[in-house]
């Protein structure tokens, strides 16, 4: 059945993110089925009718926001255990922890990091292949009405993780399985990548291998790359050629191609990504809080002036601990202006571009989300601005990018499916969702051994 009609009406600020950046007060918005297909002033469309109508009269709407790399699965599990100065046994416990879940348990987990999104408008997302059980997930997938992209993790090295290893013609056989059962299914709401690991754990042949069936399969590919300056370095020192460099030499970088993190990139690394058409997704609150150096390694500046497509991530709720892409475009607009002593960087429409349009641009989905246009699906987010952080309200962009955050969110549409209203999300009881996660993690914990007690005293 097709979904109805939905006409959002004397908007007070759109901020279209179109070509022109336009940004419409008064506006109205109509929706049919799964397609914007009016916007304007409601002047011009106040002889138009829908199944329903929407008052936006104190609202500032946007496009959904776009996570370029998010573990969504089985973090929310065990989120916050992790002391600060953990390092390097971080991703060891992680995936010792992710080993004891049954799909049950990774498909409500999901749900509610999903349900975390969607309430802080986030409506499209890269899940960057740590989902286990992706047939059991989908239900979630379906129920919550997002947009995903998905995918299988491989490697076929030996690697301290705990990341599953495989036989090189296992791992490819994985890769082709994955995007063949799962690339375009619940109507196209779902995408299957390619997902190799990291070019640290995994041989050229599985890089190249997992490249070719990417595209023979007209789909894309994702990895996680240059994870610090040092690790770069140390790379460079083996090898003679930094990680970008050897992307390059065995033929792996092209337009089809989204690289995670990039923080440790060199100058010319920039210069051989743009060269590629390969695009980057990067995530501030992971490598701040990381203590990655994020400003002086992390070349967003520079990428962007190249021309580089780059799109905002947060990496897993329990390593950045948040998941909201509004605070990452935040921090975008904050961390390089104190990083590099110049106020100039990355101004708060570039942030928001970030979040939203050029992140669709990365993701290779700009010509149906992104922007507020007739033709694009209609995924929408209201910004409820009779708050105290709105308020003054006269440059809707500085409001949205330096006071405001998820908590504004009043309601969002997906696909044309209203999925949270008044704050609340439409397709699940999410306090009793809660409680079960909350077993869930406490279960994990015990089965796993995994523990980080309190520093101060619990009593």
């Amino acid at each position: 059945m097709a979904a109805p009609s939905i006409k959002i009406e004397d908007v007070l600020y759109a901020l279209t993110m179109d070509a022109e950046r336009r940004i419409i007060t008064d506006a109205s918005v109509l929706i049919e089925g799964d397609t914007i297909t009016r916007v304007g002033k409601s002047s011009e469309m106040a002889d138009v009718a829908a199944d329903r109508t929407i008052d936006a009269s104190d609202f500032v709407l946007t496009p959904g926001f776009i996570g370029g790399h998010m573990h969504i699965s089985y973090a929310h599990a065990t989120r916050g255990i992790f002391p600060d100065d953990l390092g390097p046994g971080y991703l060891p416990n992680v995936f010792r922890l992710q080993g004891v879940m049954s799909a049950e348990e990774e498909r409500l987990t999901s749900l509610l990091g999903i349900t975390e999104l969607l309430k802080y408008g986030v409506t499209t997302f890269v899940d960057p292949g740590s989902t286990k059980h992706i047939a059991a997930c989908l239900d979630a997938y379906q129920t919550a009405g997002c947009r995903i992209v998905t995918g299988t993790q491989v490697t076929d090295s030996p690697n301290p993780l705990n990341v599953p290893s495989y036989d090189t013609d296992e791992a490819l056989a994985i890769t082709e399985r994955t995007i063949a059962e799962f690339d375009g299914k619940l109507d196209g709401m779902v995408s299957a990548w390619a997902m190799p690991f990291s070019s640290e754990y995994a041989s050229p042949e599985l890089l190249s291998g997992v490249s070719r069936i990417a595209k023979d399969r007209g789909t894309r590919t994702t990895i996680h790359h240059s994870f610090s300056a040092v690790a770069t370095k140390d790379w460079e020192a083996r090898t003679g050629a930094t990680p970008t460099g050897f992307l390059r030499e065995i033929d792996f970088l092209d337009q089809d191609v989204l690289l995670a993190h990039a923080l440790g990139i060199t100058e010319d690394d920039t210069r051989i990504i743009a060269e590629s058409g390969a695009s980057v997704v990067m995530c501030p609150p992971a490598a701040a809080k990381g203590g990655s150096g994020m400003t002086r390694s992390a070349f967003l500046p520079e990428l962007l002036d190249a021309g580089v497509k780059v799109a905002l991530g947060t990496d897993a709720p329990n390593n950045s601990n948040l998941i909201e892409t509004l605070r990452a475009v935040y921090l975008s607009a904050i961390l390089y202006k104190d990083g590099r002593r110049d106020v100039s960087m990355i101004p708060a429409e570039t942030a928001l571009e970030l979040g939203t349009v050029t992140g669709a641009e990365a993701l290779g989905m700009s010509d149906d989300i992104g922007s507020i246009e007739v033709g694009k699906k209609a995924d929408l987010v209201m910004f409820d601005t009779m708050r105290p952080e709105w308020r003054t309200l006269f440059n809707p962009v500085n409001n949205l990018v330096y006071s405001a955050d998820g908590r504004s969110v009043h309601t969002v549409i997906v696909n044309g499916r209203v999925v949270v209203r008044d704050h609340t999300p439409t397709f699940v009881d999410e306090r009793e969702l809660i409680g079960d996660v909350q077993r869930i993690g406490e279960s994990m914990l015990a089965r796993s051994g995994v523990s980080f007690p309190s520093r101060w005293p619990v009593v």
